[in-house]
């Protein structure tokens, strides 16, 4: 039978549409473009003034309970980055289907030689603005990327340790044109791909320096925003929505929809509800149940897209009994991973390495099948006494991809328990998982993890350079011969060379890592039948693009 929205979480969604809907009619007006004025520095950018309709407003239903932040220069979390990346755009941005980047505020670059650096010029667009009016220089470029390596929040390691950008190697050579030397242990090309990013994401300078505050800006990046993308931040409500309402003055091509509500709806169940009802316009991440509950809906399309995530088992190799390979490497064999994807009802690949399906360097090769004597025989060589326990952090109520974490926890529990060992679950939110699990605070915790650019390095960095502060460290797994490796291949100068390093990597991390990699699940939405213009870019920041969708 199809669930349904209890008819109070039903009138509560309802309500929660009809405020967000009349919230521009308080909003103050947009300056008019007739009379050249411009706001104060001081002032947030206004959204278009009045009522909007809800058939000019996409309702977009998701799991945003990973959200920490509005601020480019600190948002790591997948809702945070669709956000921001509808308000706030980077100098260059992913050209779907291909392996390059496309100008978006950079109209051109230029890579040159200068000896014992790389220096790369980009010429802005004449023409791009912020939604104050104001021209989007090489002035803010300086200042943008520069504030995101002194706050020094989770994507920081992007600019400080993957391409190595230093303050004093940026500079506005003049107003439409920026600079950045690089050293040349760092890949030009890798580059380009990392500041597709929202790290890199263009701030205006005076508008953010009026409004810094103890914290450099972020707090009240919460409830404003200083970008120049196509959509404005009207409100954020905690644990409820987001607003967005479109640029007025946008540079690109204007928006097809007025506002756009980021819905935070945490039951897959509920999800399905809301699209079935027209309560939502895109919902994301259905399970398996919920497709087949659509199915022969003419109101709703459902779109399967594939995706660069991968759903793991992280250890921290610094805490017993995890600090031991041999027991890492036996909880590897003690999972059946074919039972794993028969729950996902086939909208997950099994894949075991840390690079992607799709990406250059994966190798397919799946070494790890349930195999109880031999997890057995690796807990005895690590001397294993019975009745000790692991603790796992499980994000609660969060989607595995087609599944839900705490379903996943469960099956990898009891599985673990044939061989003697005792999982306990510990279900957070997934904002909370995610503090402690930063803080190299997990024992062991059940996670996902996408790319933030286009490019092999995007996961290998993260999940072998201890120095970088991302997944290795977050595990407490420090091993040179790994990081080493991972650097070759990033500026290794052609693709052979580096599929041949990476097959080294992968080989390393599979057996002496701090990981059991599970599956690469593929990404559900259903939407309804009058959209158009809806594309899925697990490689583009924002993976949806907003400012592309219409209703017929």
């Amino acid at each position: 039978m199809t669930r349904q929205l209890h008819s109070n979480s039903r009138l509560l969604v309802l309500l929660l549409i009809a405020s967000l809907l009349l919230v521009a009619c308080v909003a103050p007006a947009a300056p008019a473009p007739a009379t050249g004025a411009q706001p104060a520095a001081t002032e947030a950018p206004a959204a278009a003034s009045g009522d909007v309709s809800r058939e000019d407003t996409l309702i977009f239903a998701s799991d945003t309970t990973d959200l920490l932040t509005l601020d480019p220069g600190a948002a790591y979390e997948f809702s945070g980055i669709q956000a921001v990346g509808s308000v706030y755009e980077t100098l260059v941005s992913v050209e779907p289907g291909t392996p390059g980047v496309k100008p978006l505020l950079a109209e051109s670059w230029d890579i040159q030689d200068s000896g014992d650096l790389w220096t790369v010029t980009f010429k802005l667009n004449s023409k791009a603005t912020f939604a104050s009016g104001k021209p989007v220089t090489a002035e803010d470029v300086v200042y943008s990327w520069s504030r995101a390596i002194d706050l020094n929040k989770s994507p920081a390691f992007l600019l400080i340790d993957t391409t190595q950008v230093k303050k004093e190697n940026l500079k506005a050579v003049d107003a439409q044109t920026f600079e950045v030397k690089l050293p040349k242990a760092v890949s030009p090309q890798v580059f380009l791909s990392v500041i597709t990013s929202s790290v890199a994401a263009v701030v205006e300078k005076a508008l953010v320096e009026a409004n810094l505050g103890e914290d450099m800006g972020s707090t009240w990046l919460n409830d404003h925003s200083a970008g120049s993308g196509p959509y404005v931040l009207t409100s954020w409500e905690r644990e409820v929505a987001i607003t967005l309402d479109a640029n007025p003055t946008y540079w690109g091509t204007a928006p097809k929809i007025k506002r756009v509500i980021m819905q935070n709806m945490k039951e897959a169940a509920n999800r399905q509800a809301a699209i079935e009802t027209g309560d939502a316009d895109i919902v994301q991440d259905l399970g398996p149940e919920q497709k087949k509950a659509l199915e022969g809906n003419a109101d709703v399309k459902t779109v399967t897209a594939s995706n660069t995530q991968l759903v793991y088992i992280g250890m921290n190799a610094q805490k017993a009994p995890l600090d031991n390979p041999d027991v890492r490497e036996a909880i590897r064999y003690a999972i059946n991973y074919d039972e794993i994807i028969t729950l996902t009802q086939g909208d997950a690949k099994l894949v075991q390495e840390i690079i992607p399906d799709g990406f250059l360097g994966h190798t397919g090769e799946n070494p790890f099948k349930q195999d109880i004597a031999k997890a057995k025989e690796l807990l005895a060589k690590a001397g294993w006494k019975d009745g000790t326990e692991i603790e796992a952090l499980v994000p609660s109520n969060f989607p595995a991809g087609p599944i839900d974490f705490p379903t996943l926890a469960t099956k990898v529990q009891s599985d673990l328990e044939k061989v003697g060992i005792k999982l306990t679950l510990k279900q957070l939110q997934v904002s909370e998982l995610l503090n402690v699990f930063r803080a190299q605070g997990a024992q062991m915790v059940f996670i996902l993890w996408g790319p933030d650019y286009p490019d092999p390095d995007g996961n290998v960095t993260p999940f072998t350079n201890y120095d970088a502060k991302s997944i290795a460290w977050r595990n407490g797994w420090e091993n040179k011969e790994a990081a080493a490796l991972a650097q070759q291949a990033a500026v290794a100068d052609t693709d052979e060379a580096r599929v041949k390093l990476y097959a080294q990597v992968t080989e390393l991390v599979l057996h002496q890592g701090p990981y059991a990699i599970l599956y690469q699940p593929l990404r559900t939405y259903s939407l309804r039948s009058n959209l158009d213009g809806f594309v899925f870019d697990p490689a583009d920041t924002p993976n949806i693009t907003f400012a592309l969708i219409s209703k017929k």
